[in-house]
């Protein structure tokens, strides 16, 4: 199976990361609003680095030239990640730290405007065999917890926190959050098909309370037959679009 995946305007390799490209980080990338138009970003978790490179096109297509910055902590990722950044049109302004999140909270100074993140969420242990894709997919690796602490302390008084979770852990999360005064602005539920149930949440936290947007998206119509709304977001970077 080829490991290059290949989008209108990028290429990603990722036979070295645990984590191969799947929806959840081009939904991600997709649906996080530049509207603030964001100067600083943060990308935390970055594996292959699908999040950073689909935000660096969008800024780029919109002219702001935001300074992107990614975080991973395992090795292989990180090399593959730096790779995929350095082949990509926007070298230049995407850099990839090669650390874990809490040293990483703990070193920074500046706040970001905007952070993105795909975390780890299997809080049950589970074992494929593979190990660096076990830890990967594991959120004892990053706890929600710590990621929202570590969000609190990182994010601009102005900017936008963007997620994506099992709908399970919705509300769970949502009580965290407000615990450290992170508070929902837009909440997208996503199904895979119509009839099925809610499977993954976006999420779009600030630091002001807000009247929270509650909106719903399915994927699919049936296999392969993709819904306008899943298209119309995803149109700028898949090759079948």
């Amino acid at each position: 199976m080829a490991e290059t995946f290949r989008f209108k305007q990028f290429s990603v390799e990722q036979d070295r990361c645990a984590m191969k490209i799947g929806t959840d980080g081009v939904l991600l990338g997709a649906w996080t609003s530049l509207e603030h138009q964001p100067e600083t970003i943060l990308d935390i978790g970055a594996g292959t680095g699908i999040i950073s490179l689909m935000l660096a096109q969008r800024t780029a297509d919109m002219s702001i030239f935001a300074d992107i910055e990614a975080i991973e902590l395992d090795e292989d990722a990180y090399e593959q990640c730096v790779e995929n950044f350095e082949n990509s049109p926007w070298g230049d302004r995407i850099f990839c730290y090669h650390a874990g999140f809490d040293e990483f909270v703990d070193e920074m100074e500046e706040p970001y405007d905007l952070i993105v993140s795909n975390p780890p969420f299997y809080s049950e242990n589970v074992t494929s065999g593979d190990t660096s894709r076990d830890i990967a997919r594991q959120n004892n690796s990053l706890p929600f917890e710590e990621l929202l602490e570590g969000v609190a302390k990182l994010l601009s008084a102005n900017g936008s926190f963007y997620c994506i979770i099992p709908h399970k852990e919705e509300t769970t999360f949502l009580e965290m959050a407000k615990e450290l005064n992170l508070f929902p602005k837009k909440v997208t539920r996503v199904k895979g098909r119509e009839g099925s149930e809610f499977k993954r949440t976006l999420l779009e936290l600030t630091k002001a309370e807000n009247d929270c947007k509650i909106s719903e998206l399915t994927i699919e119509i049936e296999r392969h037959q993709y819904t306008k709304e899943y298209i119309e977001l995803t149109k700028d970077f898949y090759l079948k679009m």
